[in-house]
């Protein structure tokens, strides 16, 4: 469905004021019609109220938003401040993502180790660079990038080497969510996340210039003109502005969610385009930045970029609804809450099938498989702690047993296959947890 751009409301107000002013004082129209905060491509398509036009209709609902308005430090070329509306929406995603994802340990028993953390992490990051990248054209197949990344082996073309700087640069954030956002360091996230994939190499790390041709954001399919960033000559000063907002502690009265604050932060540098290419993929990665630097750790496992591809026309078109009404951010805010809450259901859907996974194997221990309750403890802790090691003398210490009952239950648990002793000859004999431990309590199951 076509764009459409709305229509002036502050005309349409001021030709039918009295009108409108009583419609405002009854409360039939307000901010949220039906409870969504439509854009008028959307609201043009409702039936509006009785004796009104969609016209009418607009024009009161935009002069109830206007006085909910906090502004950010954001211009347009023009001057004009971006800002959003808190509105209920809004504070209602804000308040299921921090229950979800704001410090929650004790929930995510599952990634609180450092093997499964470690393995789910690797996923993570392997899934955004993989999704991120394709967002931006790069065609590899998910199967050949997985390989590519997991094997360690060089990218071999244009399209896996935009997956491999992807996943170094998220990798990088990682380790960068202590420092402070500086132009510099943007810039050297920037070449790490184009290095080897832009027709100008000098291009990677650097804003555009006066003498270049300034890139513009277009319909892939019509080409239409879509959005014209802010000239070259303005970029530095934006991208100081942008590093300053990002490092601002915004309480008391100047008070700034951190969520949202790091969808600013994705918004300002996607709208600032100041790269020749790469734009979309560093806006992602500041925000993942901010939400690290902000305490939401366990934002390392969660892909938006996952979700942002099954439906990219919506990702495009919240910034069309931001620059086509008076720079309201409340419309990209309120799909990227989606997004993350999204994102946030399919790493509870995780948490929960490993909970479960881990339940039904020791089940299958203690009514199944003829074993002593110490090695019962001992596989339930092997099973939430793959990295694990157990010897005969943490395990006599442990169950406080002699010497010759810990051998025993050891040996025992390496002969049946769920424990790896280590190479003859090795003193202490060690003995560790097999990558596959669940798969082999459930084959010894089926066998006897």
């Amino acid at each position: 469905m076509p764009f459409a751009p709305p229509p002036d409301w502050q005309r349409h107000f001021s030709a039918h004021r009295e009108r409108l002013i009583s419609l405002l004082g009854t409360g039939r129209v307000g901010a949220l019609p039906d409870g969504q905060y439509f854009h008028w491509d959307k609201l043009r398509h409702r039936s509006p109220p009785e004796g009104l036009s969609p016209a009418d209709w607009w024009a009161a609902v935009k002069a109830a938003r206007w006085p909910l308005r906090k502004s950010v430090p954001m211009h347009d070329l023009a001057g004009n401040a971006f800002h959003f509306c808190p509105v209920e929406p809004v504070q209602e995603h804000l308040h299921r993502i921090d229950s979800r994802l704001a410090g929650r340990i004790g929930a995510a028993e599952n990634i609180a180790n450092s093997a499964q953390r470690d393995r789910y992490l690797f996923s993570s990051l392997i899934e955004e660079a993989i999704t991120s990248s394709q967002l931006e054209g790069a065609a590899t197949t998910r199967r050949v990038a997985v390989d590519m990344l997991r094997s360690g082996r060089r990218p071999r073309d244009h399209d896996e080497r935009m997956i491999f700087n992807n996943y170094r640069a998220m990798a990088t954030i990682r380790e960068w969510r202590d420092r402070p956002f500086s132009p510099e360091l943007v810039l050297d996230l920037h070449r790490q996340i184009t290095e080897d994939t832009l027709d100008d190499p000098e291009s990677a790390g650097r804003l555009q210039t006066p003498d270049d041709e300034r890139v513009e954001v277009r319909d892939n399919r019509t080409r239409e003109l879509l959005h014209r960033p802010p000239p070259a000559e303005a970029l530095p000063e934006r991208l100081e502005r942008l590093c300053e907002f990002a490092n601002r502690s915004l309480s008391g009265r100047e008070f700034l969610h951190p969520v949202v604050h790091a969808m600013i932060l994705h918004f300002w540098l996607a709208w600032d385009h100041p790269f020749a290419d790469g734009n979309g993929r560093t806006a992602r990665a500041l925000f993942y930045w901010k939400m690290l630097q902000s305490g939401y750790w366990l934002f390392e496992f969660i892909s938006i970029s996952t979700i942002l591809r099954q439906a990219p026309g919506q990702y495009k078109r919240a910034f069309l609804r931001t620059e086509s009404d008076d720079n309201d951010l409340t419309y990209f805010l309120l799909h990227q809450l989606e997004v993350v809450g999204r994102a946030a259901e399919q790493l509870d859907a995780y948490l929960q099938r490993k909970t479960e996974e881990v339940q039904s194997v020791e089940r299958r221990l203690r009514t199944r498989i003829p074993l002593n309750h110490r090695q019962i403890a001992l596989l339930s802790h092997a099973l939430r702690s793959p990295r694990a090691e157990y010897t005969f003398n943490s395990h006599k210490r442990s169950h406080n047993v002699a010497y010759a009952t810990a051998r025993s239950d050891l040996l025992h648990l390496a002969e049946l296959g769920f424990l790896d002793p280590s190479a003859p000859g090795r003193k202490p004999i060690r003995f560790t947890v097999p990558a596959d431990l669940a798969q082999r309590i459930e084959s010894h199951e089926d066998r006897h």
